[in-house]
């Protein structure tokens, strides 16, 4: 087991409420788990996203903390929180980094997997 270690688990939901398909607006939830796994406490300072519909068209999004919070997760804790982010077609995918400090003062990176941000299908 890795001294600085997070994990990351994520669930998706589309807003149709939110949505504007014939505008190219989809919007998505999305929840996230992280989970200190590691060996030392550490916060979370900054993340780094990376979102792309399914034409290529990509936004960056960078910025402190996540919904406003800067989490100090102790050993096995973790933190959830639900956000959203819109694309211009139905399908697209995020994939991103959250950037952390360590009590002791290391810096380390936690890679956010790519998900996918995918319209459910609909029944006729």
């Amino acid at each position: 087991m890795s001294e600085y270690a997070f994990s990351v688990a994520v669930r998706t939901q589309y807003l149709a409420d939110q949505s504007d398909p014939e505008r190219g607006r989809h919007a998505f939830a999305y929840t996230i788990t992280i989970h200190n796994t590691g060996e030392v406490a550490a916060q979370l300072i900054s993340r780094h996203w990376v979102i792309t519909d399914s034409d290529n068209g990509t936004q960056e999004v960078a910025g402190l903390g996540v919904v406003g919070h800067q989490p100090l997760l102790k050993p096995g804790e973790h933190f959830e929180y639900t956000s959203w982010a819109t694309i211009s077609t139905p399908v697209g995918s995020m994939k991103g980094a959250y950037f952390c400090v360590a009590e002791d003062g290391h810096r380390f990176e936690v890679p956010i997997p790519e998900f996918a941000l995918v319209l459910p299908r609909m029944l006729h």
